[in-house]
């Protein structure tokens, strides 16, 4: 994963956040739409879950760095 979320990690195979964001709305609007056989909707299903998690964890670590910044220094002083 890099910094900023924005493309797919080399080695892992772990989309950025767009990707995995992009990758889940079309899951949901083909959810939406039926037509799927039960299999089908189970495999999307378990797709989305996995893709929710993807960006899940990219939020909180976007979360994190945010947090990390607004505190500042750890000797108390104000971040510039």
């Amino acid at each position: 994963m890099t910094d900023d979320g924005t493309t797919t990690a080399g080695a892992t195979g772990t989309p950025g956040y767009e990707q995995a964001r992009d990758e889940l709305i079309e899951v949901v609007r083909r959810l939406e739409a039926g037509g799927t056989t039960l299999e089908e909707s189970l495999a999307l299903w378990e797709r989305g879950e996995e893709l929710a998690k993807v960006c899940r964890r990219w939020l909180e670590g976007a979360r994190a760095r945010l947090d990390a910044a607004l505190a500042g220094p750890e000797d108390g002083t104000p971040a510039e």
